[in-house]
């Protein structure tokens, strides 16, 4: 099961992270990928306005506008993995391959 975060950076605006569930984001990891100096979780209040989708239900696939994907590397360790599937205690089965290709995202060390 991996969580979707939505996030916004000093430098290059919002992007998105894609961790296993059980663990947090490291922040300093994300704004690094990210090309930022420093990031933070976007306001939820903001969620739905900007993705389409409410919290506990935002996917990395189909928001309202593609923003740039990153996915934790642990992803490829499984031969599916489990996301939100855009609506909260809904979870789409997906191989982190497609979910890569789909969601145009790059692996990086998140946690």
């Amino acid at each position: 099961m991996f969580k979707t975060l939505v996030l916004k950076g000093d430098k290059n605006g919002y992007f998105v992270c894609v961790i296993p569930g059980a663990y947090e984001l490291d922040l300093k990891l994300a704004a690094k990928t990210s090309g930022n100096k420093s990031c933070d979780l976007i306001p939820m209040k903001d969620l739905l306005p900007l993705t389409g989708y409410i919290r506990g239900g935002c996917s990395p696939v189909g928001m309202k506008k593609h923003f740039p994907t990153y996915i934790h590397e642990s992803c490829l360790n499984y031969d599916f993995i489990f996301v939100s599937a855009g609506q909260r205690g809904l979870q789409l089965k997906i191989t982190p391959k497609d979910l890569i290709q789909i969601s145009k995202a790059e692996t990086a060390l998140l946690v």
